[in-house]
């Protein structure tokens, strides 16, 4: 799907499934021939006297036009997947992070606080298994595991698919975890209210400056794992500072899903829908 790292070449179908059910539903991603739409580009070519240098540059075009056409079919799914969870009063979280950041577990934690408090829905975005979506499962939450095959990141056609399932109920709650990358999922809009970015101190201050994108299109950062501070050589001010630096507008909390720091700050934020 993902021209960008080159994840669209071969990709495997998404399949969208509960958990324990392996089969699981597959759908192929939309694709774009867009060739009928650049022929009368063609032309050119057959007029230009350095036809080598040429192809080069026709080709970066043509890539630059599918990233564009892919982002822009995307963007209008996501469009659709924003009216319904607006028709439905449904606040969309989209959780981003690196692998093992630490996104499943504070997802779990977060479940077992909300309890019967807020009615919440997960989507659970790996690349294979269904390890995550059975964790949440024991939560009691009513989840669908999106196995993305080759693909690195989730993107509005899967979260369409999976809403479809779920059929979350009006003024919920519904959780989005992406697979764990801090690149591609900065391109693709889901539809959600709201992007979250996760990120722990064992992957040193410096990650918003590293991927920047991320931390720029997210509207809440969470510094995960800081009870693990004292045995690391992190600087939280200097990764604050850095957030700042990239989004002066993004909130910050600092939190421990293992000791429970900053998870009142977190439900309350939840709870005021970001506000």
């Amino acid at each position: 799907m993902c021209s960008t790292c080159g994840c669209s070449g071969g990709q495997d179908e998404a399949k969208i499934y509960r958990p324990g059910a392996m089969s699981g539903l597959r759908i192929e991603q939309e694709t774009h021939t867009h060739d009928h739409e650049h022929s009368h580009t063609h032309t050119h070519e057959h007029n230009h006297p350095h036809g080598h240098v040429h192809s080069h540059g026709h080709a970066d075009h043509q890539h630059i036009s599918l990233e564009e056409e892919i982002l822009h079919a995307n963007d209008k799914l996501a469009e659709r997947n924003r009216g319904f969870f607006e028709a439905r009063n449904i606040f969309a979280i989209n959780l981003v992070s690196s692998p093992g950041a630490g996104k499943t577990s504070l997802l779990e934690q977060t479940l077992i606080t909300l309890g019967n408090s807020q009615k919440c829905y997960v989507i659970e975005g790996d690349q294979q298994t269904d390890n995550d979506a059975r964790r949440i499962q024991q939560t009691g939450v009513d989840v669908i595991q999106v196995n993305t095959g080759n693909g690195c990141h989730l993107d509005a056609h899967m979260v369409h698919h999976a809403v479809h399932q779920l059929n979350p109920a009006e003024n919920s709650l519904l959780f989005i975890e992406n697979v764990g990358n801090l690149v591609c999922p900065s391109l693709f809009d889901l539809g959600e209210n709201f992007r979250v970015v996760i990120f722990s101190v064992t992957e040193g201050e410096d990650k918003p400056l590293k991927y920047p994108n991320i931390f720029h299109s997210s509207q809440l950062v969470i510094i995960n794992k800081i009870d693990l501070m004292p045995y690391l050589d992190f600087d939280l001010e200097k990764a604050k500072s850095y957030i700042q630096r990239i989004n002066p507008q993004a909130k910050v909390i600092e939190l421990s899903v293992k000791t429970l720091t900053g998870m009142d700050q977190w439900i309350q934020w939840l709870s005021s829908r970001g506000k």
